[in-house]
């Protein structure tokens, strides 16, 4: 039998130059596939690749391909950052910086939310790094033509950053998923103290907001440059950002597939494990 894969075992730290950005990143390295797909997680407190995709890591692997996951700067171990421009920009630097390190040059990119913002911003500028792209729960920063912006759910993220108590964890996690009767005391404590651990990422972000509240800027009227071949998922109850906001990637993407999980929120990853696996694993197989 072998070995279970552990976020310890596959941990590494890399000091990046990219784009005027000179800073230590964190990422894991999972598998030893000759096709690489590198995981984007999204801008909740506390954050980290391996907690966004924890349930969708073994599956690819055993699909043979090898996993990244990347901590944006500002989160996990990665290091911290006050960031008064793009911030989809910042992470595709980021991303960029760690490819060359690892001497890859082309990668499949998931990316959730903010991940999904940064792949979206990544595959304009660096197209020919890009194999296939999966796009959950964001990708254009623009808003929804039906629901009132900010949405609750961005609402009481903020809320959270400034405020980070169990009690705010709770309602922000209330609406982050479809169902949160699955989501144990210790899962909450865990997170909070993951957020508390780095306080400094917190207060960072909020200085972020502050000095440039559009940090994930509209694309929409860029999206028909990418080639590559994309998945949307969405959850049909996202009340972080409405599914109309993904119809707006397959109006734009020429080459992109639209999926929606009905009785799923912002975490389709996490809410429709098993059947989210089975179809990003069809679809990164595809020639």
């Amino acid at each position: 039998m072998s070995n279970p894969i552990t976020e310890q075992a596959t941990s590494h730290l890399v000091r990046i130059n990219e784009s005027g950005l000179d800073l230590q990143v964190h990422y894991n390295d999972v598998g030893q596939g000759d096709e690489v797909v590198v995981m984007l997680h999204g801008s909740g407190p506390g954050a980290t690749g391996w907690a966004n995709f924890q349930r969708n890591i073994e599956p690819l692997v055993a699909k043979g391909f090898r996993v990244i996951l990347l901590d944006c700067p500002g989160w996990g171990r990665s290091d911290s950052i006050v960031n008064p421009g793009s911030r989809s920009d910042l992470n595709a630097s980021a991303l960029k910086g760690l490819l060359d390190v690892l001497q890859l040059d082309k990668v499949h990119i998931i990316g959730n939310s903010m991940g999904a913002h940064s792949a979206v911003a990544f595959a304009l500028r660096y197209p020919d790094q890009v194999g296939k792209l999966v796009l959950m729960g964001g990708g254009t920063g623009g808003p929804s033509q039906f629901v009132p912006m900010p949405t609750e759910g961005i609402k009481l993220i903020g809320a959270l950053y400034r405020n980070p108590t169990i009690d705010n964890l709770r309602k922000m996690m209330s609406v982050f998923v479809y169902d949160a009767s699955s989501m144990t005391d210790e899962l909450f404590q865990q997170r909070l103290d993951n957020m508390l651990a780095r306080r400094e990422h917190l207060e960072n972000f909020v200085r972020s907001s502050e000095a440039n509240p559009r940090q994930f800027p509209d694309y929409g009227h860029r999206l028909h440059e990418i080639n590559a071949s994309t998945l949307v998922i969405w959850g049909r109850d996202d009340r972080f950002v409405p599914m109309d906001v993904g119809l707006r990637l397959i109006w734009g993407i020429r080459n992109a597939e639209f999926h929606v999980f009905n009785q799923c929120g912002h975490w389709a990853q996490w809410e429709h494990a098993e059947r989210f696996n089975q179809l990003v694993g069809e679809f990164l197989s595809l020639p």
